[in-house]
């Protein structure tokens, strides 16, 4: 039964107090119309909790801007949201078109830092999040007593002579709550082997990043990715006001599981107005192995990003060099499932933060 302005309503009642459930929760489709973004196809969905967030079909099906109750979850950057057409596919192009956002993929042959693999230049991050989507359809409806809302779509990377891997999304969201979830099936359509490199850039921004957040997570390690990182290591759960001048940090994470197999990763600002509000992600270890945090703490770059993966961000050469690169044979279907969510005040980011504590006991209950 969902729950909406804080008590239960049964299906059949709240169906009885509205003509059409786009009061209280939908999907509307749209196309945006003002400069680089114009002609891009889109979807707000609203969850009737508070919990908002828009669908860019033409941008790989990522999500751009996401708010509980008013109040951002992610990190805008200054481009906008631009169309799939100025995409700059060489060196560090892509970041031309980094609208920044809730979720924004990256690969799917490659990701991470632009480099030459087997004579072939690469840039940022691959292609995915600038190929649009086909087949596209979008659903609300009630399932028994939960209203929910679906968006479906397909992106292919593909060129002649070379990969054809496809990209099957579904995204979720249901009445009365403030999260929601993707699931993503790559699959190889192609005859050879391709290199499969996947990262989600989830992009969390003021206000849930400010001087009184924090990390919250089940790290039990947190290796920097190069010297610039090394500087300030111990905090790099722990963030600041922006500065001039900064330089990016990047870790790795080793973290633990719960009894599922599941990662729990949040950020929690602890003094938002005299209470507390926050943003998570939830995930499959198994699916996406690896982790890397971007702490960014630069005037407008004003950022931190929660990176599950399949990779590490340092490119595909790389990769291929230290011999862990992933591959995907032809006729292969690979399942990935990240849920993102928000911790809107004191109460949710208590349980949550007992939640990954209680996931850290287990383990080390488990090594006695």
């Amino acid at each position: 039964m969902p729950r909406i302005f804080n008590s239960r309503v049964p299906a059949d009642r709240l169906r009885r107090l509205v003509g059409d459930m786009d009061q209280i929760a939908g999907c509307k489709l749209h196309e945006l119309a003002d400069g680089n973004e114009k002609g891009v196809s889109a979807a707000d969905v609203w969850t009737g909790s508070g919990f908002q967030f828009t669908v860019l079909f033409d941008r790989g099906m990522d999500i751009s801007a996401a708010s509980y109750q008013g109040k951002s979850l992610c990190w805008r950057s200054t481009t906008g949201d631009v169309s799939p057409a100025f995409y700059e596919p060489e060196g560090l192009g892509w970041l031309r078109g980094f609208y920044g956002g809730l979720a924004v993929t990256c690969g799917l042959t490659y990701a991470g830092a632009p480099t030459e693999d087997e004579g072939e230049a690469l840039g940022l991050h691959g292609r995915i999040a600038n190929i649009p989507a086909r087949e596209v359809s979008t659903k609300a409806r009630w399932q028994g007593n939960n209203y929910v809302i679906t968006l479906e779509g397909k992106m292919r990377e593909t060129v002649v002579f070379g990969p054809n891997v496809t990209l099957t999304r579904r995204i979720t969201a249901r009445l009365g709550e403030s999260r929601l979830a993707i699931r993503d099936v790559v699959e190889n359509e192609g005859f050879e082997t391709q290199p499969l490199q996947i990262l989600y850039h989830c992009n969390f921004g003021y206000p849930v990043v400010s001087p009184t957040s924090e990390l919250v997570s089940t790290t039990t390690r947190a290796i920097p990715r190069d010297e610039e990182a090394e500087d300030g290591k111990e905090s790099y759960g722990k963030f600041h006001d922006p500065t001039p001048g900064y330089n990016e940090k990047c870790y790795y994470h080793n973290l633990r599981t719960d009894a599922k197999g599941a990662i729990l990763m949040g950020i929690v600002n602890r003094d938002l107005g005299g209470d507390q509000f926050g943003a998570y992600i939830k995930y499959d270890k198994n699916q996406l192995p690896r982790f890397n945090q971007w702490k960014m703490m630069g005037e407008q770059t004003y950022v931190v990003g929660l990176e599950p993966a399949n990779c590490r961000v340092e490119g595909r050469a790389k990769d291929r060099a230290d011999g862990v690169l992933e591959f995907i044979k032809p006729g292969e279907r690979r399942q990935f499932d990240i849920e993102i969510g928000a911790l809107a005040d004191a109460a949710q980011v208590e349980s949550f933060e007992n939640t990954v504590a209680s996931i850290m006991k287990r383990k080390a209950r488990k090594r006695k």
